[in-house]
C-alpha cells in the first residue's frame, strides 16, 4: 500500500490547508525514515527552496536513498539548475503567448506564470504547462518569458508555497488534490507480484501494434511470472516512476509522447522496451538506411533526395529506374510511401513530400507477393511472417480511400521453416540497433535476400503474429522483462 508524504520546511508553510497526518516537518523527516520496509512512500516536497546541499535538496537526496518515490527528483532539481529545454515543444510559443496577452504593449515585456504539478487556469497555455511538468516534474514550478519582436521562455524555477497570495493557494490546493489522486488512486496488492510492468497504449489508435486481444494476453502471460502488467495512456507520464518498467505498444515517434515516455523510463533505470536508442534508430528511414550500409547489410538500391537538388532528381531514373519507390523518414505502416512510373510523379510526388520532410528516400522497386517479418528480441529470432501484398495494391496496407481490402494476407510459420540466409539476415540487421523487440522487413528476389527496415515497437496482433507460438509468443516477451529486472536489482549489468 502506498503511504503519501508532504514534507514542508516550517509548519506555518501548511497554515492556509487543513491538518493532515500526511504533512511532515521537513526537519523531522531527515531525522528518521518513515514507512515500514513493505510500505510504497510517495514524497511530495514542498520545501521553500531546492538550492544544492540546502534542506529541500537533502529531503529529494534522502527520499531516493531510502527507496521513497519523490517529486522533484534530485535529478530534476539539477537539471532545473541547469535550466535546458530539451524536450519542450515550443516552436508555436509566441503564437500562443500573442494570443494570451492584450494586443500593444512595448517591444519588450516580461510576464510570468505559476504551474501546479502541471496544471495552469490559462487554457492557451495547458499544453505547455503540461509538457514542463512533464520535463521538470516539480510541484510549484514559475514560468517567465520575455519578449524581444518574439516571445521566448527566460526561466523556468521552482517556486515556493510560502510565496503563494490566496487564490494561488487555491488553485495549488486543487491542483494537489488532483495530482495526489491520480498519483495514488488505488493502492496496489504489491505483495502478490515481483514487479509491474506500465504497458503505454492507445485504445482509440486506428493502427496499434498490438490489437486489444494481445494487451490482454500480455497481461495474462505477466500474471503467470509474478508480474503484473498494467495499460497507461500518454497522460499517466507523471506515474511512470512508479513501475519497473514499461512496455510500449503505441506506435512510436521521436516528436511524441512515446518518446519521451522511453526517455524518462531509461533515466529512471526502469526496463523498456523499445528502449530510446532504438527508437530514435528505427523511426527515420534515412538514419536506418546509413546504419545499415555501414554494416554492408543488403538492402535495396537507394538515393538520399535534398530539397532544390534538381540535378539529382533528374539522375534519378537513370539511378534507380522505374517504378521508384518515394519514402518519407518517419513514415509507418505503408503510409508516407508513394509508387512513381513516370518523370512526370516523381517531380509532383517529390514536390509533395518535400512540403513534410527536408530529405526523401528514394528506393528500386522490388516486387514480390509478400514481405519476409523476422520477429526478434535480446538477439534471438522469435516468429516468422509473411505479409502479402493488399490485393490490387503494392504494399501490404493499402490507405487509398477506395480500397475495398485494407490489408494483405498472411502466414505464420516456425522460425525453422523460413531461410536461413533471411533469418541470419534479419539477426544481423538488428545486431547494431540493441537488444530490443523488433520486427524486420526483408525481400527475397530470386536468390538475392534485402532488408526494406527494421522496426522497433513490432506488430504482435492476436490471430497473427502469435498464430504459431500462441501464448507463449507473450510468455516469452514476459520472461525476458522478468530476466532484466532480476539482473537490474541484483546490479548486474548486460
Amino acid at each position: 500500500m502506498s503511504r503519501l508524504v508532504i514534507v514542508v520546511e516550517k509548519a506555518s508553510d501548511w497554515g492556509s490547508y487543513f491538518p493532515s497526518e500526511n504533512v511532515v516537518a521537513a526537519q523531522d523527516y531527515l531525522k528518521e525514515a518513515i514507512g515500514k520496509d513493505d510500505e510504497r512512500v510517495q514524497v511530495i516536497n514542498l520545501c521553500r527552496s531546492y538550492k544544492y546541499l540546502g534542506v529541500g535538496y537533502y529531503v529529494s537526496l534522502l527520499a531516493e536513498a531510502r527507496g521513497h518515490k519523490v517529486i522533484p527528483s534530485v535529478r530534476t532539481i539539477n537539471d532545473l539548475r541547469k535550466r535546458a529545454l530539451y524536450g519542450l515543444d515550443i516552436e508555436d510559443l509566441n503564437q500562443k503567448l500573442s494570443n494570451f496577452l492584450p494586443a500593444g504593449g512595448r517591444d519588450t515585456t516580461d510576464l510570468g506564470v505559476l504551474v501546479y504539478f502541471g496544471e495552469t487556469s490559462y487554457p492557451a497555455l495547458v499544453d505547455l504547462a503540461r509538457q514542463v511538468f512533464e520535463t521538470f516534474p516539480c510541484p510549484i514550478l514559475r514560468l517567465e518569458f520575455e519578449r524581444e519582436k518574439v516571445w521566448q521562455i527566460s526561466a523556468i524555477k521552482p517556486a515556493g508555497l510560502h510565496t503563494l497570495a490566496d487564490p494561488q493557494e487555491d488553485s495549488f490546493a486543487e491542483a494537489l488534490n488532483k495530482f495526489s489522486k491520480k498519483l495514488w488512486r488505488k493502492p496496489r496488492a504489491r505483495r502478490q507480484f515481483r514487479y509491474d510492468i506500465a504497458m503505454l497504449a492507445d485504445p482509440n489508435e486506428a493502427m496499434p501494434p498490438s490489437n486489444k486481444r494481445a494487451l490482454k494476453s500480455f497481461i495474462e502471460a505477466g500474471k503467470e511470472i509474478a508480474i503484473e502488467v498494467e495499460t497507461i495512456g500518454k497522460n499517466d507520464y507523471s506515474s511512470l516512476a512508479e513501475y519497473d518498467g514499461l512496455f510500449i505498444r503505441e506506435t512510436t515517434a521521436l516528436d511524441n509522447h512515446t518518446y519521451r515516455f522511453a526517455n524518462k523510463a531509461e533515466k529512471e533505470g526502469m526496463v523498456v522496451i523499445d528502449d530510446p536508442g532504438s527508437i530514435l534508430k528505427c523511426t527515420n528511414k534515412i538514419y536506418l538506411h546509413d546504419l545499415l550500409r555501414s554494416r554492408k547489410l543488403p538492402t535495396p538500391k537507394t538515393e538520399i533526395l535534398y530539397r532544390d537538388n534538381g540535378k539529382r532528381l533528374e539522375e534519378l531514373p537513370d539511378l534507380l529506374g522505374f517504378p521508384i519507390v518515394l519514402k518519407i523518414p518517419d513514415g509507418s505502416f505503408s503510409r508516407g510511401i508513394v509508387k512513381v512510373e513516370t518523370p512526370e510523379q516523381l517531380k509532383t510526388a517529390v514536390e509533395n513530400l518535400f512540403q513534410h520532410t527536408a530529405l526523401v528516400l528514394a528506393q528500386e522497386f522490388l516486387f514480390t507477393e509478400f514481405d519476409w517479418r523476422i520477429g526478434v528480441l535480446d538477439g534471438e529470432a522469435l516468429y516468422a511472417c509473411q505479409y502479402f501484398m493488399s490485393r490490387g495494391h503494392w504494399q501490404i496496407y493499402n490507405h487509398g480511400a477506395n480500397a475495398t481490402q485494407k490489408s494483405g494476407g498472411f502466414k505464420t510459420l516456425p522460425v525453422r521453416n523460413a531461410p536461413s540466409e533471411i533469418v541470419k539476415l534479419a539477426l544481423k540487421a538488428t545486431a547494431p540497433i540493441g537488444d530490443g523487440l523488433y520486427g524486420v522487413d526483408l525481400k527475397q528476389v530470386g536468390n538475392r535476400s534485402v532488408v526494406i527496415e527494421v522496426n522497433d515497437n513490432p506488430s504482435i496482433d492476436a490471430g497473427v503474429e502469435d498464430a504459431y507460438l500462441g501464448e507463449d509468443l507473450y510468455r516469452r516477451i514476459m520472461e525476458e522483462f522478468l530476466r532484466r529486472m532480476e539482473r537490474k536489482r541484483l546490479g548486474i549489468k548486460d
